[in-house]
């Protein structure tokens, strides 16, 4: 058994022990202060029109290709009744989006086949003891307290710095209640989160020129280090700060770059949606995030819809506990444009589960996928072209003849050839905020698709965060690279040498292909330009021989 299976068998336990997993869900004896995680909203949709279950599941509304990933994992369904997102049976990824976006279904917002929760109920205020032992509750009483169970191969944990950075603050803490020793009741602790974390910034402090964003991030080396803060930029009615509660919302999202893995300086990229709380609370939005699925990657982390807490706070797949974040968010006047970017992502959602569309690393990634939808509603988010076509085809004989892989040349192809904004999460976040900031002030230098107009029209005020690292047992890290020379600067230049957290595969159940997924899209393991300048390259060489040779024969005579 793998370390991240036994990982998972350990979280089933816990939840067969507190009558939590399978259908019809149970509870453990109510405590006061402690909440259904359902209680509270998932994105723009409400909690309670969702039910607990987990990825075994006999009578969910989910396809079952999604539910396979979930096997152990407390997740959200919708309840019986309620339209669920569906996919085409034709159409791939955003081709699949731009027909449901032109058709009168995409007016509604469906919901999401599985929302992952990772714990089924939730703690909204408390505090931990000096010993880390308890949970201080507002009235007073003290509740039992523990972590959940440490993935093994996981380098970003809890640790000493990390219950400092905690000691004192309010804290909102999912979890799962169960009765321990005694009949005592115990909460053991997953995901953590500072209720002081929260948008309240008041006063207009407008980026400078048009690297502002990407001064933004690199600041104090990314901000690992720094305070959490957010940063109002544009809004629409001056004064009218005070008037966001409730307000739809659509945010950007940007992780920087990990301390200690040489594979991971480029960052992670994902889209949120949801409303802003009473308080400027953002605890409650969904984060849509799309990572590999044919790995056990070593934090558990699950390509999902993931409450913002949860994808930020996890002990073991949280963002912050390995790296700083940063997030544009566009409070809108609204609903209708962070319903279409929902509904389209809902779709891509199934269409990945099923393996339809598949993950990589260069023209599949956390960036490109999340932009595929932007591009398929209509916001043409401008291009910045390839890191380096001439680059690239010299890269591919290179690698393909030094790793003797033709497979290793055309992904070495791929990276350097591939559009930017889809290839590099720090630019993808630099170009949709730039585009989004001209959009709000009518300079966008083109003409408006009619999404963009509405984008345009809904966006009521522009508001930067900056979500510093928890302090860990991982080191700290950094603002993401914005290039392919920034990310070659910053490794070993003896890739022997570079530090790469290894994982398993997993391999996905060929009982569970079908349709599309049945006939995957297959690339030429040698890319037409490539083909093209081999082939120009060896009539060059001919020519050049053959007029050689006419020389040759010329002095002889």
């Amino acid at each position: 058994m793998t370390i991240w299976k036994a990982h998972l068998r350990a979280i089933t336990m816990l939840t067969l022990f507190t009558g939590l997993a399978g259908p019809g869900l149970g509870h453990a004896a109510p405590q006061a202060g402690v909440q259904d995680a359902l209680e509270r909203p998932l994105g723009l949709h409400r909690g309670q029109d969702f039910r607990l279950a987990d990825g075994q599941c006999a009578d969910c509304p989910t396809i079952a290709q999604a539910l396979f990933y979930f096997r152990d994992q407390v997740i959200a369904v919708p309840r019986p009744g309620m339209s669920v997102s569906g996919h085409s049976n034709v159409l791939r990824g955003k081709d699949d989006v731009r027909a449901w976006a032109a058709s009168a279904e995409a007016a509604q917002l469906a919901y999401p086949g599985v929302v992952w929760l990772g714990a089924p109920q939730l703690l909204p205020e408390a505090t931990f003891s000096p010993d880390g032992a308890s949970l201080r509750l507002p009235g007073g009483d003290l509740l039992r307290s523990r972590l959940t169970p440490k993935i093994a191969t996981n380098l970003s944990y809890f640790d000493a710095s990390s219950r400092a950075f905690f000691d004192g603050k309010s804290v909102r803490v999912r979890g799962t209640l169960a009765q321990g020793d005694g009949g005592q009741p115990s909460y053991t602790a997953r995901t953590i989160w500072p209720n002081d974390f929260v948008i309240d910034a008041t006063k207009v402090e407008p980026l400078k020129g048009k690297d502002g964003l990407v001064d933004y991030v690199r600041a104090h080396d990314g901000g690992a280090k720094s305070a959490y803060s957010n940063q109002l930029v544009w809004q629409r009615q001056p004064g009218a700060a005070g008037d966001w509660r409730g307000k739809p919302v659509l945010a950007v999202m940007l992780n920087g770059a990990q301390g200690d893995d040489d594979e991971a300086y480029g960052g992670h990229f994902a889209i949120a949606t949801g409303t802003m709380g009473p308080r400027g609370e953002f605890a409650d939005w969904i984060v849509n995030n799309f990572y590999g699925l044919d790995a056990y990657g070593e934090k558990g982390i699950l390509a999902a819809s993931v409450p913002m807490d949860n994808y930020l706070a996890d002990l073991n797949s949280g963002q912050s506990y390995y790296r700083p974040s940063y997030m544009l968010v566009a409070v809108l006047n609204h609903a209708r444009t962070a319903v279409a970017y929902q509904g389209g992502v809902q779709r891509l959602y199934n269409q990945y589960y099923r393996h339809d569309i598949a993950y990589d690393g260069a023209y599949n990634n956390c960036a490109g996928l999340s932009m595929d939808v932007f591009d398929a509603l209509g916001w043409n988010i401008p291009a910045r072209g390839p890191t380096h076509a001439l680059m690239a085809l010299a890269g591919y004989p290179y690698k393909a003849i030094s790793k003797l892989s033709l497979k290793e040349g055309r992904k070495a192809y791929d990276y350097l050839s591939e559009e930017q904004t889809r290839l590099y999460p720090a630019v993808a976040f630099d170009a949709a905020g730039q585009d989004l900031l001209q959009l709000v002030s009518g300079t966008p230098g083109r003409s408006l698709t009619p999404f963009e107009q509405q984008l345009r029209s809904d966006v009521e005020a522009l508001i930067l965060v900056r979500i510093p690292q928890f302090p860990s047992s991982r080191a700290f890290g950094s603002a993401p690279v914005f290039s392919y020379d920034e990310y070659m600067a910053r490794t070993p230049a003896d890739h022997a040498d570079w530090k790469i957290v290894p994982v398993q595969p997993r391999p996905f159940p060929a009982a569970l292909r079908d349709g599309l997924a049945s006939e995957p899209v297959r690339r030429s393991l040698m890319p037409w330009p490539v083909a093209l300048a081999g082939g120009s390259l060896l009539a060059l060489l001919l020519g050049a021989g053959w007029l050689a040779r006419r020389l040759w024969k010329k002095r002889r005579r």
